[in-house]
């Protein structure tokens, strides 16, 4: 099932605009391997389960696979051949909101290339450019 917050403050909420690199999360910090975004955009809930879907498949048993987005923003549509005023429409789905440099999945447990290969699966679904990145070593 999609993901979604169980409570909100406020139901519906303004579009805004995606300005600037990730100021937080674009390290990798719980697996070995990240999947980081290079650009900005919305990723909706459904997207980030069919991505989810498609690493654990690939993933089988080996490795974990950790979600470091969240769909924390309402998106709202009016119906169609609606006329002008009668407000704003109700919420349609939830998304992420992802600026560039944000790391968005991350594997742990795996050799590199199962990971690029697991990785590759999941780029192909995300509306956003990715690539791999590798935990940085100390």
């Amino acid at each position: 099932m999609a993901r979604m917050p169980k409570r909100v403050k406020h139901r519906k909420i303004q579009r805004g605009r995606i300005r600037g690199n990730a100021t937080r999360g674009q390290t990798v910090s719980f697996g070995e391997f990240g999947l980081q975004s290079l650009e900005g955009g919305w990723i909706s809930a459904q997207t980030i389960e069919a991505g989810r879907i498609a690493a654990q498949q690939y993933l089988r048993t080996e490795g974990k696979l950790y979600i470091r987005v969240f769909p924390h923003k309402s998106i709202t549509s009016i119906p169609l051949e609606t006329r002008m005023g009668k407000g704003k429409g109700e919420p349609e789905y939830w998304a992420a909101v992802v600026r560039p440099g944000t790391v968005m999945f991350e594997v742990g447990g795996v050799p590199e290339e199962t990971a690029k290969l697991c990785f590759n699966r999941l780029a192909h679904k995300m509306p956003v450019k990715c690539r791999l990145i590798r935990r940085k070593t100390i």
